[in-house]
């Protein structure tokens, strides 16, 4: 089997009864568009959406079509789904999720549920992955020292002074 990626995805999208993601994909070698339905069954408003994500990403026979999706756009697809199960309209739906897209550094993540939290820290690894300096990257440098104009706090534990520290 060759290693070269035999199709391109075009399109994501989801049908909600029943529910399913749905998949417009391009054939390489022939040039024509398909649409491959994967139904998500037993899904209810409980589920867990990061293992219905996973289990098609990775163990289904769809698995083959999924290679270019990320795992985080199918994630929103699938909480979309189980927003409108519960009862959440469209826009409102994609709305919450365009909050579930951004890290805001004020926001306590200590409060949120399991998949927010696991939403949110996949972002910050896709950033931190894309802002990445490895040592072949032409811009890379070695130890650079920067210098923020942050206002520093003493605290009386934090003190320069060793002579309190008498063990």
């Amino acid at each position: 089997m060759s290693t070269t990626k035999q199709y391109v995805v075009k399109k994501c999208g989801v049908r909600f009864d029943p529910p399913a993601v749905v998949l417009i994909y391009q054939v390489k070698s022939t040039g024509k568009l398909h649409r491959r339905t994967m139904p998500l069954r037993c899904f209810s408003k409980r589920s867990v959406v990061s293992r219905f994500a996973e289990e098609l990403k990775t163990e289904s026979r769809h698995k083959k079509y999924l290679d270019d999706v990320p795992m985080q756009q199918l994630e929103k697809l699938i909480t979309i789904i189980k927003d409108k199960l519960n009862g959440i309209d469209l826009e409102t739906s994609l709305e919450k999720n365009k909050g579930l897209d951004t890290v805001d550094p004020n926001e306590d993540l200590n409060v949120v549920d399991e998949e927010t939290l696991k939403r949110k820290k996949a972002i910050m690894d896709q950033t931190f992955e894309k802002n990445r300096k490895l040592p072949g990257d032409p811009d890379f440098q070695y130890d650079v020292e920067k210098d923020f104009d942050v206002a520093i706090e003493s605290c009386e534990w934090d003190s320069d002074n060793d002579s309190d520290n008498e063990f």
